[in-house]
């Protein structure tokens, strides 16, 4: 409940409501400000999750719609050691992939519907001619993830291994 000051409470109690006003007018434009900055952090950096093959686990950016596999790791000039993405389809298949405006080396891991790896391709380098090669594993996967390349062998990734996702 707001109380408003009348003529005979003098100037100092509607100074008091003045600083209240402005305070809540502040207290507005924060919120809005988080809330909206919240929003375009999301869009920017994109959503993270967390996928682990044992207990090597990493922080991955969702690659959902066809404009975010599109884009891929495109025009990055730097990946952290724990970070990655990973491409989402909706259905099993073929899918090839290649490193047109890539940046920085990767290894690239596709993994089937039941979340187990089928095929590894470590240290793709950065491609940033007109004519880049696919690299195709001819073999139906539902998931490619790509992380720094020397990652796979750091861990000792192998095919037959199972990823876990947590999200």
């Amino acid at each position: 409940m707001f109380f408003y000051p009348v003529p005979s409470q003098g100037k100092a109690l509607g100074l008091f409501y003045d600083i209240i006003y402005s305070m809540k007018k502040m207290l507005v434009f924060l919120s809005l400000f988080l809330v909206l900055g919240s929003i375009l952090f999301l869009a920017f950096f994109g959503e993270t999750k967390k996928v682990c093959f044992g207990g090597n686990c990493f922080r991955v950016e969702l690659a959902q719609t066809e404009a975010e596999r599109n884009k891929g790791l495109m025009f990055r000039d730097k990946l952290g050691p724990d970070r990655g993405m990973l491409f989402i389809f909706e259905q099993e298949g073929l899918y090839p992939f290649w490193m047109k405006n890539t940046l920085i080396p990767l290894d690239m891991i596709w993994i089937n519907q039941n979340k187990e790896v089928v095929f590894i391709v470590e240290n793709v380098q950065p491609c940033v001619q007109d004519f880049c090669p696919s690299i195709n594993p001819d073999i139906n996967a539902s998931y490619v993830l790509e992380l720094n390349a020397g990652t796979a062998n750091k861990i000792g990734l192998k095919v037959g291994d199972t990823l876990t996702m947590n999200y």
